[in-house]
């Protein structure tokens, strides 16, 4: 009796009104625009207007963002694989640290950095306060 009371329990979805849910099977990925092996779904907010915002990016083995800077700060978490992660306007995969699932980094407003995958599949999950934007830089660390 008391299993079946708490598998009916389980079935039912939280009021919406008191907590929104997403569950990984929910989540929409789409393809980052010129950035071919890289994907995000948004799980909260709009990372383009004003407020906070979760989203997550999947990194598809062997792909690296290149040098580029964020106007806000962004706390990342990695959900899945080894994140590799880089810092300076010279891009270097060989001098990237690896920060394994569970991990978690701040990527600091207007700092230059690099990250990605090497051998396997990378997930982390972003949060942080919009507007957000992605800015690319060249080696003496201007944008482009």
């Amino acid at each position: 009796m008391a299993l079946a009371a708490a598998a009916s329990v389980q079935a039912a979805e939280p009021d919406a009104s008191v907590m929104a849910v997403k569950r990984d099977a929910d989540l929409a990925w789409t393809q980052v625009p010129n950035a071919p092996g890289l994907e995000r779904a948004v799980l909260y907010g709009n990372p383009a207007a004003p407020g906070p915002y979760v989203i997550r990016v999947r990194f598809a083995p062997g792909v690296m963002s290149p040098p580029h800077i964020h106007p806000e700060e962004r706390q990342i978490v990695v959900l899945k694989g080894t994140w590799w992660v880089g810092s300076g306007p010279r891009w270097n995969r060989a001098a990237t640290v690896p920060l394994p699932a569970g991990s978690f980094a701040v990527h600091h407003p207007g700092k230059v950095h690099y990250d990605g995958a090497k051998d396997e599949e990378v997930i982390v999950q972003i949060s942080g306060v919009g507007p957000s934007s992605t800015k690319m830089v060249d080696e003496a660390g201007n944008t482009r």
